[in-house]
């Protein structure tokens, strides 16, 4: 198994299925998987005692209401904050044990978390069926250098050349931006500039690499983004987008 096996068209459930369970937890991976996502998209941050915990902000107010760090807490205190429906915080080698055959798109949020990660997907095996994203180059480096073969995606400042490429048709500098990359992982839009094109689409494709688009939750617009031909989508309504996959074939 690898990466970019399966459908051609990547459901990527963004932090899981959150409609009845907390985002980023067991049971929300869970009920995003029974919807048909084929990529379960989730985030890492480090525990007070090392380990790489699945968490997309680095305080507890917005998911607990309580004033305090992920990185205050060891994981035994993370797993008992209640999140509702009986849900607390899992750990990434929890999260990568719990479903074995689901492909995780993995954005390091911490630095301190890059080397518990990268021991959480050699213990587990996981290496082929695990992408590394980060809007750090540096933290995105520290985990996928050390996992020789690891899918990646870059960080904003390594897109940047691509993104020029694309816009003006230098196709061997798109190339040259994305070696080593898999796929890029793009808003459509940053403020005025419009980044996913079907230009853009086409040269990156040329480049060899897939074009996913996050996050999109309205149906008008993933059928939009899908007829110009980008790879995936990044949603909170994976349930949606695989109807909207579904009815197009």
């Amino acid at each position: 198994m690898t990466f970019l096996d399966g459908a051609a068209t990547r459901v990527i459930a963004h932090r899981g299925l959150a409609l009845d369970a907390p985002e980023n937890t067991l049971l929300a991976f869970l009920r995003a998987l029974s919807a048909g996502a084929t990529h379960l998209e989730t985030d890492i941050h480090a525990s007070a005692d090392g380990v790489a915990v699945i968490a997309h902000d680095p305080d507890l107010a917005r998911v607990a209401g309580r004033n305090v760090k992920v990185g205050q807490l060891t994981m035994t205190e993370l797993r008992r904050i209640e999140l509702g429906h009986g849900q607390g915080f899992c750990s990434l080698a929890e999260a990568l044990d719990a479903f074995p055959q689901a492909r995780f798109n993995i954005d390091v949020k911490d630095a301190r978390a890059a080397a518990p990660a990268v021991a959480a997907i050699r213990d587990a095996r996981a290496t082929g069926r695990v992408l590394i994203t980060s809007f750090s180059r540096e933290r995105r480096r520290a985990v996928a250098d050390a996992l020789p073969g690891v899918a990646s995606s870059p960080a904003v400042s390594e897109f940047f050349p691509a993104l020029i490429g694309a816009r003006f048709g230098i196709v061997p500098l798109v190339r040259r931006a994305l070696r080593g990359f898999v796929a890029v992982q793009v808003p459509e839009r940053r403020g005025p500039l419009r980044i996913v094109t079907r230009r853009a689409v086409d040269r990156i494709h040329a480049a060899g690499a897939e074009v996913h688009v996050w996050t999109v939750n309205d149906p008008a617009d993933m059928v939009r983004l899908l007829d110009l031909g980008v790879d995936g989508i990044v949603t909170d309504r994976c349930d949606i987008l695989k109807s909207v996959v579904a009815s197009r074939t």
